[in-house]
């Protein structure tokens, strides 16, 4: 199987800039009552840590950080990314008309957090992390057919109203592409195009029909506001 090495180099900068831009992220869905979104994304970040320092360090040892330590960065980078593709997944499959202002908010963040980081941080230590992928993508994949399975199954036997299984999956592939596209462009990630297309295609996809069935038991209960619904 061919081995992917998905790997970064950037500044001490960007964390703090990171930081910041969480922080203010959380303010904001809180200032406007996005609370099941908040807490998707402190769990999503939960997740990311179990998995990241978990498994790909702990047990599989695919996990390598080099100029910082092991666990404080990849409770920030789990923190980081598990909450920012939690909360814009959630947001988006709200479907409240208003997932365009969010994508722009979440994206522009991240730009600016990677290039101002790029241009400034130049005193700043220098850390880099990369993980190989072989020993876990098939399982990745195979996940990412039984979500999607279940749904196509479920489409062809019923007569009622079908899942949107390519909206799903566009927001499967777009959040991934998206943060992934960012790091390439900014030149945090290697300049190579198979770690984007397949990471976008299989990470976080895999997990979006399980989210999506988790989101629509949770709304049908309460709104956003975590007010039940009647």
């Amino acid at each position: 199987m061919m081995e992917v090495i998905p790997s970064r180099v950037f500044n001490i900068l960007f964390i703090y800039l990171d930081i910041i831009w969480l922080v203010a992220l959380a303010v904001i869905l809180v200032v406007f009552k996005r609370f099941q979104a908040l807490i998707a994304g402190i769990i999503g970040g939960l997740i990311y840590f179990l998995v990241d320092y978990g498994i790909f360090y702990l047990l599989l040892d695919t996990r390598v950080v080099e100029g910082a330590s092991t666990v404080w960065l990849l409770l920030w980078l789990s923190i980081s990314y598990g909450f920012t593709n939690f909360v814009w997944i959630w947001l988006w499959l709200d479907r409240d008309g208003h997932a365009l202002s969010w994508s722009i908010l979440i994206i522009s963040g991240w730009l600016a957090v990677a290039f101002l980081s790029q241009n400034f941080g130049g005193s700043f230590a220098e850390v880099t992390i990369y993980r190989g992928t072989g020993s876990y993508h098939g399982v990745m994949a195979l996940l990412l057919f039984i979500g999607y399975a279940i749904f196509v199954i479920k489409n062809l036997r019923s007569r009622e109203k079908k899942i949107k299984i390519g909206w799903i999956l566009a927001i499967g592939i777009l959040v991934q592409f998206s943060w992934e596209a960012v790091l390439l462009i900014s030149g945090i990630r290697e300049p190579s195009i198979i770690p984007l297309a397949i990471n976008s295609l299989i990470e976080t996809n895999m997990g979006l029909p399980f989210l999506f069935l988790i989101h629509r038991a949770i709304s049908s209960r309460y709104d956003e506001g975590l007010k039940r619904v009647t």
